[in-house]
């Protein structure tokens, strides 16, 4: 045989087997992928995402091994990596009826999006799903449910009203179209809505959480505590309804049980960095703030700090107690228990005032001292004026009402002044309003250096 057709025989040998091994691939890979999916349905999810992270290591841009592993991620409750399996997937799929349905996988992703607080995604997935299947009133209120959190209630009401177009037998659409119509203060037609809701279904707990609310608008707390009770029945809503229950204990001025609840709320987190938790640890430390445990505030704030810096006041807050750690003098005014806390405000009156406490008055802002001048004799303290001492440790600043209604006091009293003390500090009115009258007022940084020479 001649050389050259030694060389075409050989050329012809090497495709021939490029091609055999190009067809087994195609033919073997469906077939292992197949195989994950047989696991995943035996549930047997540990070797499934071994099987799939083997065909992934052969080819990196298998779409369906992919899928597979996201599927028995989820399948094996772990939905972070599900989430990341699907991303690759929704980005580079061609989605057929056959080995990859649309609606399925996008119904999935929309829930790992929302559930992940990455609802801007979510909300573009349910949209797809609207067109994908337009005749499941579920799609539609997930984008109803997604709009009215962004606080776009336009659009959120007509979406829920779609569902209930396609579905007029939807509770939870009847009762978010109450609560919507409550914030328009249509009070009888919200009221119809949600007695609407409850009355088709008793079971559907989340319909609690918005009579709830309408409830607590209304201040009938009792009664919104126990609609809430209710809703916690729902997984969906139960940390939303422990911080409802929490926010009416507050208001009640029960800050024991207000505790519990936003514990309880932070204690179910499983996402740190969700709206819900944050507000839960919010809420949290502004009770731990009012019954004098700061740490245990600051643990919070912190922990709402580490996952979003703009938070409400939280960077104030920390900055405003950064003495809790650096000052402890100050941590003692703050913290101590009233008896205590008494004690040392007579000190300051005396270290730093030369005033000897006449009457002591334990508040729940404080304390109030009234005091005469401790260098006098005793014969001439009977006939001194008295000097009213009023000490805050109240996280606000002190606002003019309060100053005024001071001044009104060592007037009507005879009292020969006022002086204010606060660990916060005081409004510009109030600062106004104490110019050219009887009226001391003692910021924190002068009652930092009180403390210092007092305890």
């Amino acid at each position: 045989m001649s050389p050259i057709g030694i060389v075409i025989i050989a050329v012809l040998g090497t495709a021939i087997v490029f091609l055999l091994g190009f067809v087994i691939k195609m033919v073997a890979t469906p077939r292992k992928v197949d195989g994950i999916q047989k696991l995943v349905k035996q549930g047997k999810n540990a070797q499934a995402i071994k099987l799939a992270k083997q065909l992934i290591a052969r080819d990196p841009r298998d779409v369906m091994s992919h899928y597979w592993l996201g599927t028995a991620y989820l399948a094996d409750n772990k939905p972070e990596l599900a989430l990341m399996e699907y991303k690759y997937v929704n980005q580079n799929a061609i989605f057929d009826n056959t080995t990859l349905p649309e609606a399925e996988f996008r119904k999935r992703i929309a829930t790992l999006y929302s559930k992940f607080g990455q609802n801007e995604e979510a909300l573009k997935e349910y949209l797809l799903l609207t067109k994908l299947d337009p005749h499941n009133a579920d799609n539609f209120y997930n984008c109803a449910r997604l709009f009215e959190e962004r606080g776009k209630f336009d659009q959120a009401m007509g979406f829920y009203q779609q569902t209930i177009k396609l579905n007029k037998r939807h509770p939870k659409a009847h009762a978010a179209v109450g609560m919507l119509l409550y914030r328009a203060k249509q009070f009888p037609e919200a009221k119809k809505e949600i007695d609407l809701a409850i009355q088709m279904s008793p079971e559907t707990y989340s319909s609690y959480y918005y009579l709830g609310k309408i409830l607590k608008e209304n201040k009938d707390y009792p009664a919104a505590v126990a609609a809430f009770e209710k809703a916690l029945r729902d997984p969906e809503f139960k940390q939303k309804a422990l911080i409802e229950r929490g926010s009416c204990y507050m208001a009640a001025n029960n800050i024991e049980k207000a505790i519990v609840e936003f514990d309880r709320a932070v204690k179910m987190s499983n996402n740190d960095a969700s709206q819900e938790t944050q507000f839960a640890r919010y809420f949290l430390a502004a009770c731990y703030e009012k019954t004098r445990k700061i740490e245990l505030a600051i643990t919070q704030w912190e922990a709402i700090f580490a996952k979003n810096k703009s938070f409400k006041d939280v960077g104030q807050k920390l900055q405003q107690y950064k003495d809790i750690t650096a000052n402890d003098s100050m941590k003692e005014y703050l913290t101590s228990r009233s008896e205590d806390f008494c004690d040392i405000c007579k000190k300051v009156a005396l270290t730093g005032f030369s005033l000897g406490a006449k009457s002591i008055d334990a508040k729940k802002f404080g304390c109030v001292i009234t005091a005469s001048d401790a260098s006098k004799d005793d014969w001439m303290n009977q006939r001194n004026q008295l000097t009213l001492l009023v000490f805050y440790r109240e996280p606000e600043p002190i606002e003019d009402s309060v100053i005024r209604k001071l001044a009104d006091e060592v007037k009507a009293k005879n009292y020969a002044k006022a002086i204010v003390f606060t660990s916060t500090g005081f409004t510009q009115a109030s600062r106004n309003f104490a110019e050219n009258r009887p009226i001391e007022l003692i910021d924190k940084q002068k009652l930092e250096q009180l403390l210092d020479k007092a305890i």
